[in-house]
């Protein structure tokens, strides 16, 4: 991943200094766990952990005459470690070191994620109190539809939001797992309480059942998870940047003092932020397929994976952080303008009550065609001219016959539409909700 869209946490983590880390702590745990076994001395055991240590250059050095990278990292760290290195790797497979540590990168990784997931939940909470009561327009297909509140979108997102993290929480408990079972998985070099000891030293469960490798649905499941987090941050992206657009104009993306929005148009004002986040979005959901082939493999196993692995996982941790870190920005300094939502409400003409002024002929006896016709032709109307719809139905005989104008003047008031609202919020947020 180009260093543009990755924060230092994230990217160290991944990092070639980071994987050859988790490769050693791996081998460590094992020299340990065959100690308590009696294989290895427990004096070999503390100066293989006081020695052991590795250059990447040397490491890469090694890999162009080897060709094969656990090695030349095994012949590196044996350089270190002197006479006790016949005792490092002992009875292991390539694939017990690269899955299991790769399972301790994933897990922290995931860690973070949440966390900054976590942060994210806690603004849109923040802001959909803030604007619990904030009364714009609705839209469904793009067309003005009925009153919401600016806080009850809000509220949507943090919900969904909860949804991801706990498929990311389920996706981190899927793969804290490892496996020392040896070449082919049938543990022939190595008893299960020596796996399952260097398991417990790392933190990870025992794979119940591997082959040579760690099954690859547990890594898709990540990716999948993974995915889902990032295309709920692109929802709220675009809708950002819908509500943004000119001819709305009620919310806009922060935007610092000394930005510029375009080398030719000193004016604009644009919601970059929320429009990287979309692409990117594209980015880790072009990443899916490709998890997902890395299933079916070849008998115990092949190495079509790994290549695969190299690319796709780096990318779709290192992006969903930073769409997660970029988001949080956006949410806790959106610029939200209720005056304009008030204006766009007021030039809507009244359309938004159709459906109220419906349910209201229909109480008064109409059957629900009649009262649909009335409303709907006199509605249509409005599209035409600058007329409101209370004064087309004004001049409608078959609607004045059963109004009362009390009632429609009492029913025809925005903040109406608010009723319920605190319902809403007591389900999501409880007694947080009245803030």
């Amino acid at each position: 991943m180009i260093s543009r869209y990755v924060y230092p946490e994230m990217g160290q983590l991944w990092s070639e200094e980071e994987k050859y880390a988790s490769w050693l702590k791996v081998e460590v745990a094992a020299c340990k766990a065959w100690a308590e076994k009696g294989k290895i001395p427990e004096e070999a055991v503390r100066r293989i952990e006081k020695k052991a240590r590795f250059s990447v250059e040397q490491i890469e050095e090694y890999e162009k005459e080897t060709r094969h990278d656990v090695i030349a990292f095994i012949q590196c760290v044996s350089l270190y470690i002197g006479e006790d290195a016949r005792y490092f790797h002992f009875g292991l497979t390539s694939s017990d070191i690269l899955d299991t540590s790769l399972a301790l990168r994933m897990k922290k990784g995931l860690d973070i994620i949440i966390g900054e997931g976590q942060n994210l939940l806690r603004i849109l909470e923040k802001r959909a109190i803030q604007h619990k009561n904030t009364i714009m327009l609705g839209r469904t297909h793009g067309i003005h539809a009925e009153p919401t509140t600016f806080g009850l979108k809000l509220l949507l997102y943090y919900e969904e939001l909860k949804r991801n993290l706990q498929r990311l929480r389920y996706a981190l408990h899927v793969i804290s797992v490892g496996k020392l079972a040896g070449a082919v998985g049938t543990l022939s070099h190595l008893p299960p309480d020596v796996e399952e000891k260097t398991m417990d030293f790392l933190g990870l469960k025992v794979e119940p059942v591997s082959s040579q490798i760690v099954q690859r649905d547990r890594h898709a499941e990540v990716v999948c998870a993974l995915a889902l987090m990032a295309s709920g941050l692109e929802k709220i992206a675009t809708e950002i940047r819908n509500l943004q657009r000119s001819d709305i104009n009620e919310v806009r993306e922060p935007f610092m003092s000394r930005q510029k929005g375009s080398s030719a148009m000193p004016h604009k004002k644009n919601p970059i932020i929320c429009e990287r986040i979309c692409g990117l979005s594209r980015l880790v959901r072009s990443q899916v397929p490709a998890a997902l082939e890395n299933i079916p493999l070849w008998h115990e196993r092949d190495i079509s994976h790994s290549s695969v692995e190299r690319i796709i996982l780096p990318d779709v941790f290192c992006l969903v952080h930073y769409m997660l870190k970029k988001m949080q920005f956006v949410t806790d300094g959106l610029v939200v303008l209720s005056d304009n939502m008030r204006n766009n409400l007021k030039a809507n003409k009244g359309l938004v009550f159709s459906q109220k002024i419906l349910l209201y002929l229909v109480d008064k006896g109409l059957s629900r065609k009649e009262a649909y016709d009335i409303v709907q032709r006199n509605a249509l109307k409005c599209l035409d001219d600058e007329k409101s719809l209370l004064s087309h139905l004004k001049n409608d005989t078959d609607f004045m016959q059963v109004s009362d104008s009390q009632e429609i003047d009492a029913l025809l008031q925005y903040d109406s539409f608010l009723t319920n609202i605190d319902a809403i919020y007591e389900r999501s947020l409880g007694n947080k909700g009245d803030a």
